[in-house]
């Protein structure tokens, strides 16, 4: 293999983004967010330090989409600049994919929920 083949070869590794991917100090700066960022809501539902389930499930899904960006930036290196903005389009599209999908099946499953016949009415009708 001669040295402009391997260069071409490593050229290819870097899909068009020009700078380099990460060093230890970031990788390790988002790997310490992570841990911050799991032991945070893990102490949060031991504890029972918020007063209500239904403000401590509000909490952990901050603390975990404050995580996906977190692993986005420093594991994934997602940017606008990245391959000339497309995986910042995938990343949108995904994301408008699963809102639908999530928010179709609470819509759907809401009003089984509410148009189903209750069990104490199911009795009277022998």
């Amino acid at each position: 293999m001669n040295t402009d083949t391997h260069a071409a070869h490593a050229d290819d590794h870097h899909h068009g983004d020009s700078r380099a991917h990460g060093s230890f100090s970031t990788y390790m700066l988002g790997f310490v967010l992570s841990v911050v960022l799991t032991a945070i809501p893990f102490w949060l539902v031991m504890s029972g330090a918020l007063p209500s389930k239904q403000i401590t499930a509000l909490v952990i899904m901050a603390f975990a989409v404050v995580q996906i960006v977190v692993h986005m930036i420093y594991f994934l290196h997602m940017n606008t600049t990245s391959e000339n903005g497309w995986s910042m389009m995938a990343l949108i599209f995904t994301i408008v994919m699963v809102v639908i999908a999530l928010s179709g099946s609470l819509w759907v499953m809401n009003h089984l929920n509410s148009n189903m016949m209750p069990i104490h009415q199911m009795t009277g009708m022998k």
